[in-house]
């Protein structure tokens, strides 16, 4: 069973790390009692889900990697596994609306559209473990003030707590990856709401970080051009200084004031 590039694979051959990922769903049973895996190639870290109590279900896209896992765990994965493609899986008819953890060795050439499919169906996911490139790992959970924070930190930030829980290096994958991964924790906050429209935070949000290096008071020409309010110190800051909270506030002002 060779990786295929056409799917970013990379198969974990550490049975201990698979061991860590598996455990590291903390929540469990306290807020869902099933548990989802996205691209459980070889079974690697399948064999270690099964022993949870949570029930699992496994979405894989790869037919070859359905039929390996068909034949090894023939009554453990019975009518448990989905041939599709993750990104286009509608989660909450899978899970008959019901919560689920999220948990996956993501492939690294949709790892940002994994976390943007998560947004999406938030209501169901209120925990998510997942392996990333090392890079993304770190950038999701970076705070204000550092060189990774940005869009991606600030859309997942504003409905989930990360953490970085461990890295692992590329000599634990057949074939190795060129880049190092890492593993994080998401836990969905207990407010989802946030105050103003979701859909014009996520555009203040990408419009703010177009251009990093500049403050808000060129960058926020687009939604407030002429108002006296891009003078306040406040728009003398970069993106990267904003907190979440702040991102919020910015989008409550230019959903008040901008003609658009």
């Amino acid at each position: 069973m060779k990786a295929k590039k056409s799917y970013g694979q990379h198969f974990l051959n550490s049975q201990n790390i698979a061991q860590r990922i598996a455990g590291s769903l903390a929540l469990g049973g306290t807020a869902y009692h099933r548990i989802v895996e996205v691209g459980p190639g070889r079974g690697m870290l399948t064999q270690y889900l099964l022993q949870r109590p949570e029930e699992l279900i496994v979405i894989e896209a790869d037919r070859d990697m359905v039929h390996h896992l068909q034949q090894h765990y023939p009554e453990q994965l019975k009518e448990r596994i989905v041939e599709a493609d993750f990104l286009k899986a509608p989660l909450p008819e899978l899970n008959q609306g019901e919560p689920f953890g999220l948990i996956g060795n993501f492939p690294y050439n949709i790892s940002s559209q994994i976390l943007f499919k998560m947004l999406e169906d938030k209501a169901c996911i209120p925990e998510m473990v997942g392996m990333f490139q090392k890079e993304v790992a770190e950038r999701v959970v970076a705070g204000p003030g550092s060189k990774t924070y940005g869009v991606i930190s600030v859309l997942v930030q504003a409905y989930y707590e990360g953490e970085y829980l461990f890295g692992v290096d590329k000599s634990k994958f057949t074939p190795p990856p060129k880049v190092q991964s890492a593993v994080i924790r998401l836990t969905r906050k207990a407010d989802q709401e946030l105050g103003c429209d979701p859909a014009l935070f996520r555009t203040v949000v990408k419009q703010a970080f177009s251009q990093r290096r500049k403050m808000l008071r060129n960058t926020m020409k687009t939604f407030l051009k002429g108002d006296p309010v891009l003078d306040e110190e406040f728009f003398n800051k970069r993106p990267e200084k904003l907190s979440v909270a702040d991102f919020i506030e910015l989008t409550q002002l230019v959903a008040e004031r901008s003609p658009h």
